[in-house]
C-alpha cells in the first residue's frame, strides 16, 4: 500500500510528540549503488532527506542508527536542511546493514506526520546475498514429510461443508468450505469460481493469509478473470470458522490461540510444534482443489504475504502440482539465521525441531517458478532470510528488493531491484 503504514503483525512503537506535520512528510533514502548490493568492505553511502510534498524540510533533528548482520552497530545525528544526511558504512561479511533514521523535534521527541506516524526511514543493503546460506538441513527431512502425507492420507478428504454464501461478483459463486483434515482442525476457507467454468477449464489459486486470528477472506473478483475461468480457494491458517462476528476471533486471538506458533514447549518437538498441523492443512487444502472438476490441472498458484508466504513456499516445495509460487515478505524464512548471527527478526524462538518447517529447507524442493519480495528495512522477515530461500530454489525464480520497506509498509514509489535466476 504505497503512501500508508498498515500493521500486519501486532507490532511496532509509541512515542509522544509535540509536532505534527502533513502526511506527505517523509524520509526518502537511498544508496548510492542503485542495487543496494555490495561487496564485503565496500564503502555504502545512504543519503536521507526530510521532505515534505517533494521539498526539503531544514532544521529537523536526525537520529540515525546502523546495525547489521556482521553485529556491528553505530550511533549518530544530523540536521535535515537541502542536502540530504549521508551515513557512509561497510560490512566485510555476506549479509544485509539495516539503517533507521528517525526525524525528532527540538525537544528530542518524535516527529509525526499528519496520519500520526513517526517519520522514520528504515531501510538497508546488502553484501554478496548469493553467498548466503542456512543452518543444515534434518537428515530425515524428506522422510519426515513422506510420513505426514501418510499420516494426513488416513483421514480421508471429505467435504464437510460446502456452504454457498451470498454473491457479490455477478457470475461468481463463492462457498463457505470446511474439509476434513488430520491434526484436529478442518480446512476452513471460502472457494469461489465462475458459475459457467466448464469441466477441466480453471486455473487454479490457493491464497493464504497472514498471521492473524481472522476469517478467510472471500476472494470473488479475482475468481472473475474475464479472459480464462479461474477458481481461488482462501484458507484461514487455524481451521476456525469464517465469517463469525468480530467477538469469535478476539476471543480467540486472547485465549487458545494467544501468541500461536510461539510456544517453546510445543515447538521443541516437530510432531507438537504449530506449523505442523499448519502444513497438514495446506496440503489438504491444495488436494481439495485439485479434486475439484473444473480444474483444468495444469495450473497452481499458491499465493500469500507473511505468514502466508510461509504457507506458499512450504506448499509449493511438498506438492510438485504446484506451477507458481508467490511469496511476498515470507515469515519464518532462515529460522536457524540467528545461530549464525544473523539479525533476528520477529520469529520463534530456534529449535532443531523448527528446521523441518523453514521454508529454506522446503525452498531446495520447489521446482516451480517462484516470484519473492523482501523490504530492505523489513525486521518481521529480515532480507538475508528471504535471500536465502532464493538461493536454494533450483527453478526460474525471481527476488525484488525494496529500499524503504518495513513489513506492512512500502514507501511512495521505491527503489526496487529484482535478482532472477534458475
Amino acid at each position: 500500500m504505497p503512501g500508508k503504514r498498515f500493521q500486519i503483525f501486532l507490532l511496532g512503537f509509541a512515542c509522544l510528540a509535540t509536532e505534527v506535520f502533513a502526511g506527505s512528510l517523509l524520509l526518502v533514502g537511498k544508496t548510492d549503488k542503485a542495487s543496494a548490493l555490495y561487496e564485503p568492505g565496500e564503502r555504502m553511502v545512504f543519503s536521507v532527506r526530510l521532505e515534505d510534498d517533494g521539498k526539503a524540510v531544514a532544521g529537523k533533528k536526525l537520529a540515525w542508527e546502523r546495525t547489521g548482520d556482521d553485529q556491528k552497530s553505530e550511533k549518530g545525528e544530523g540536521v535535515s536542511g537541502e542536502q540530504p544526511l549521508q551515513i557512509v558504512t561497510a560490512c566485510d561479511k555476506p549479509g544485509f546493514v539495516r539503517i533507521v533514521v528517525r526525524a525528532l523535534d527540538e525537544a528530542g521527541k518524535a516527529v509525526l506526520d499528519g496520519n500520526k506516524k513517526a517519520v522514520l526511514f528504515e531501510g538497508g543493503a546488502g553484501v554478496q546475498p548469493e553467498k548466503l546460506d542456512s543452518v543444515s538441513e534434518p537428515a530425515d527431512f524428506d522422510a519426515y514429510w513422506a510420513q505426514q502425507k501418510a499420516e494426513l492420507a488416513k483421514t480421508p478428504m471429505k467435504v464437510l461443508e460446502m456452504k454457498p454464501v451470498p454473491e457479490t461478483v455477478p457470475g461468481v459463486a463463492t462457498f463457505d468450505v470446511k474439509v476434513a483434515c488430520a491434526g484436529g482442525m478442518p480446512v476452513s476457507g471460502y472457494y469461489s469460481k465462475r458459475k459457467d467454468a466448464a469441466p477441466k477449464s480453471a486455473a487454479a489459486r490457493v491464497q493464504f493469509q497472514g498471521y492473524s486470528v481472522i476469517s478467510a477472506g472471500r476472494q470473488d473478483q479475482a475468481a472473475k478473470d474475464p479472459n480464462h475461468p479461474v477458481m481461488v480457494l482462501c484458507i484461514n491458517v487455524h481451521g476456525i470458522e469464517n465469517g463469525r462476528e468480530p467477538e469469535y476471533y478476539k476471543n480467540l486471538g486472547a485465549t487458545t490461540l494467544k501468541g500461536y506458533a510461539f510456544n517453546n514447549v510445543e515447538n521443541a518437538r516437530r510432531e507438537t510444534a504449530f506449523f505442523n498441523g499448519m502444513t497438514l492443512r495446506l496440503l489438504r487444502a491444495m488436494e481439495f482443489v485439485k479434486a475439484q472438476p473444473e480444474w483444468d490441472g495444469k495450473t497452481l498458484t499458491v499465493s500469500g504475504g507473511s505468514q502466508g508466504g510461509l504457507q506458499s513456499l512450504t506448499a509449493a516445495g511438498l506438492d510438485p502440482a504446484v506451477t507458481r509460487c508467490e511469496a511476498y515478505k515470507p515469515w519464518c524464512c532462515d529460522l536457524g539465521g540467528i545461530a549464525l548471527n544473523r539479525l533476528r527478526g520477529w520469529r520463534p524462538d530456534y529449535t532443531e525441531a523448527l528446521n523441518y518447517f523453514d521454508p529454506a529447507n522446503h525452498a531446495k524442493r520447489i521446482r516451480c517458478e517462484t516470484y519473492l519480495t523482501t523490504g530492505l528495512g523489513d525486521y518481521v522477515c529480515p532480507p538475508s532470510g528471504v535471500s536465502v530461500v532464493f538461493n536454494h530454489i533450483r527453478a526460474p525464480k525471481t527476488i525484488e528488493y525494496i529500499q524503504g520497506s518495513t513489513h506492512g509498509y512500502n514507501p511512495p514509489n521505491p527503489a526496487t531491484y529484482q535478482l532472477t535466476g534458475k
